[in-house]
């Protein structure tokens, strides 16, 4: 399973939390950026993200001026980040669940940052889909086949048969865990 380590781009730009809006535009179009990561400003402070649709949500359509505005104004802080071994399929997942498109890689310290466009150019979802919550269905079936055999009794064939989806889905969970 590919991690959020193997496809995640380790050159990251940073700003201070202290400058300027017209200060971070500036740096996006010189870097041809999106985003860029709010340095903490100190050891035990999290990181913030600034990105390209803040300065316009929060900026532009209200007519704020960037040069005055300070990128601690509109960043989102703390962000969610994202550890190194996190497999892409619930990297995917968390960025669909709370609507962010990016997320700093961290493990005691930044790694990089990884994207949606990470996701989709970088990640194998169409070469090797991977099931989430393999486990969980696993232990509904389970619940699933004590409660068929508590009913129909332990020797029914629908015992058997319940167990028999159980034992299906634990091998191929095997099987995923072997690749």
């Amino acid at each position: 399973m590919l991690k959020a380590k193997d496809i995640m781009t380790t050159s990251v730009v940073m700003i201070r939390g202290s400058a300027t809006v017209a200060e971070a535009v500036q740096l996006m179009k010189d870097k041809a950026l999106r985003a860029l990561v709010v340095e903490p400003r100190h050891e035990s402070d999290p990181y913030g993200i600034i990105s390209e649709t803040d300065i316009v949500y929060k900026v532009a359509a209200y007519g704020h001026d960037p040069k005055t505005m300070r990128v601690y104004e509109i960043m989102t802080k703390p962000c969610v980040v994202v550890r190194p071994e996190l497999g892409v399929e619930y990297v995917a997942r968390l960025f669909a669940n709370t609507k962010i498109r990016r997320a700093p890689v961290v493990q005691d310290t930044l790694l990089g940052i990884i994207s949606v466009s990470d996701l989709m150019h970088k990640g194998n979802f169409m070469e090797q889909p991977q099931q989430l919550f393999l486990e969980d269905r696993i232990d509904a079936a389970r619940d699933d086949a004590r409660a068929v055999c508590a009913a129909k009794g332990d020797t029914s064939p629908e015992c058997a048969a319940a167990w028999d989806v159980v034992e299906e889905l634990q091998a191929t969970a095997s099987r995923q865990r072997a690749k």
